[in-house]
C-alpha cells in the first residue's frame, strides 16, 4: 500500500486538489472566482516553458539518436504494427465519443466567452486558402515567429529539421549536444518547479470554473473519467483478444493472457510505461516472442505506440468540441480530428520530458481554441491516467507478438505452443 500511494502521490494530490476546487466552486459559487488569479499565474507558467521545451526535447531526442543494432525488418515492421494499431485506437476512440456529450455545448459557450482574450487570429484567416493556411500552420517567416505559443507546429517542424542536422554533423556536433542536454536538464526542472505548484494552480481553477459556470461541468469531468474506464476495459479484453489471435491464433490468446497480468498490475501501479518496461519485455519472452524482437518493441513501444493516450486525446478533443459547440459532420472534418490525435501522439509521444503538454498545445493549436483552455486538457489527462497507462503498456505486449508474427512467421511461439499443449 505505501509502494501504491507512493507511485500514485502526485497523481492523488492534483486529483484531491481538483476535488477540493470543485467543491468550493460549488459552495462559493461566483465568489469562488477570487482565486482565479492564482489558477492564471499556473496557466501562465505553463505556456511561458512550453516553447522551450518543444525546442530543447525535440531536438535533443532526434540529435542524439543512434542507429538500431537490431535488423532492419525488425525496426520497420515494429512501427508498422504501432502505425496500424494506433489507427484502430483512434477509430475506436472517435467512434465511442462522437454520439456522447461528455459535457452540454451551453456551458462551454460560456466558457468559451471567458478564455477568447487569447483568440486574435480569426479574423485574419478568414479569407486565407487552404493552402495558405496550411503554409502558415506549417511555417513561419521570421524567426522569432518560432518563439510564439501561436506557432507551435512551426516550432516543433523546426526543432526536428534542426535535431536532424545536428545527428547529420556527427562528433563535431558533440560540444553543442552537450550544451542541449544541458538546457534540457535546465528546463526539466523548471517543469518539475511548475508542477509543484500545479494542485493550488489546478484547484483554483476549477474551483473558478465551476463557481462560474456551475457543477455541471464537474460532472463533466466525472462523466468523461467513468466513460473513458468503460472503453478502456472493452478495448483491453476485445481489442488484444484480437490482436493475440492475429498474431499466433488460439494458441496465442492464451499464451496472452497467460502472461498479461504481470505487465497490467505493474502499469496501473506504477502509472508509468517506462517502469514497465523490465516485467513487460520478460512477459513478452514468456510468451514465446524472440529476445532480440521483445527487446526491441517493448522500449520503442514505450516512446512511440500509446492506444491509451491516443484515445484519450479523442476524448480531450471531443470534450473541447463539446464546450465550444464544435460539431463534426463532413469527412474533411471526422479526417482532421482522427489525424490530429494520431499526430498528437506518434510524433509527440517521442519527447521525454514535457510530451503530454506538448500533445495538448499542439490540440489546442489545431483545433483552433484558445490557448487557456490547457488546463481542462490537463485535467482529463490527470484523471485517466491510470487506464491510459495500461493500454500503452500491454499494447506493447501485443503488439511484440504481432512482430514476431510477421518477422518470424507463424511458428515463432514453438515455445510457448510446447508449453500450452502440454497444459492442455
Amino acid at each position: 500500500m505505501k509502494k501504491f500511494l507512493s507511485n500514485y502521490k502526485s497523481t492523488i494530490i492534483l486529483l484531491v486538489a481538483i476535488i477540493v476546487g470543485a467543491i468550493a466552486g460549488i459552495i462559493f459559487q461566483e465568489k469562488a472566482t477570487i482565486v482565479k488569479p492564482l489558477g492564471d499565474i499556473f496557466l501562465n507558467l505553463l505556456l511561458v516553458i512550453v516553447v522551450p521545451l518543444i525546442f530543447l526535447t525535440i531536438t535533443t531526442s532526434i540529435a542524439k539518436m543512434e542507429s538500431p543494432k537490431r535488423l532492419g525488418k525488425i525496426i520497420i515492421t515494429i512501427f508498422v504494427v504501432f502505425i496500424l494499431t494506433s489507427i484502430v485506437a483512434v477509430f475506436i476512440g472517435f467512434a465511442s465519443t462522437y454520439f456522447v456529450k461528455l459535457v452540454e455545448p451551453e456551458d462551454g459557450e460560456q466558457i468559451k466567452n471567458s478564455l477568447e482574450t487569447n483568440v486574435t487570429q480569426e479574423t485574419e484567416e478568414e479569407d486565407l486558402t487552404i493552402a495558405d493556411r496550411t503554409v502558415s500552420l506549417l511555417t513561419v517567416d521570421d524567426f522569432y515567429k518560432l518563439l510564439s505559443k501561436e506557432n507551435i507546429i512551426a516550432l516543433l517542424i523546426f526543432s526536428i529539421i534542426f535535431g536532424i542536422a545536428i545527428n547529420m554533423t556527427g562528433k563535431k556536433a558533440k560540444p553543442f549536444i552537450d550544451l542541449l542536454e544541458s538546457a534540457n536538464k535546465i528546463v526539466e526542472n523548471v517543469v518539475k518547479i511548475i508542477m509543484y505548484y500545479a494542485p493550488i494552480g489546478l484547484g483554483c481553477y476549477f474551483a473558478s470554473l465551476v463557481g462560474s459556470f456551475g457543477a455541471s461541468i464537474a460532472v463533466g469531468y466525472l462523466k468523461t473519467f467513468i466513460y473513458y474506464i468503460i472503453v478502456a476495459v472493452l478495448f483491453y479484453f476485445i481489442m488484444y483478444t484480437v490482436y493475440s489471435f492475429i498474431a499466433g491464433g488460439k494458441k496465442g490468446v492464451i499464451a496472452f493472457w497467460k502472461n498479461a497480468l504481470p505487465p497490467t498490475v505493474t502499469s496501473l501501479a506504477t502509472c508509468s510505461s517506462a517502469a514497465t518496461i523490465p516485467v513487460n519485455t520478460e512477459s513478452s519472452k514468456n510468451i514465446g516472442v524472440p529476445d532480440d524482437i521483445a527487446e526491441t518493441t517493448i522500449p520503442l513501444g514505450t516512446t512511440f505506440h500509446k492506444d491509451g493516450s491516443i484515445i484519450g486525446s479523442v476524448f480531450k478533443i471531443m470534450f473541447l468540441a463539446c464546450l465550444f459547440g464544435t460539431t463534426f459532420t463532413t469527412a474533411g472534418e471526422i479526417a482532421g480530428v482522427i489525424g490530429i490525435a494520431l499526430l498528437a501522439n506518434l510524433l509527440v509521444t517521442a519527447v521525454p520530458i514535457g510530451g503530454g503538454t506538448i500533445s495538448e498545445m499542439l490540440i489546442i493549436t489545431m483545433m483552433g481554441y484558445p490557448v487557456a483552455a490547457l488546463p481542462i486538457l490537463t485535467m482529463i489527462a490527470t484523471i485517466i491516467d491510470p487506464p491510459a497507462t495500461m493500454l500503452n503498456v500491454v499494447g506493447d505486449t501485443v503488439s511484440s507478438m504481432m512482430v514476431a508474427r510477421v518477422v518470424e512467421g507463424k511458428d515463432w511461439n514453438k515455445k510457448e505452443n510446447r508449453k500450452v499443449e502440454e497444459n492442455v
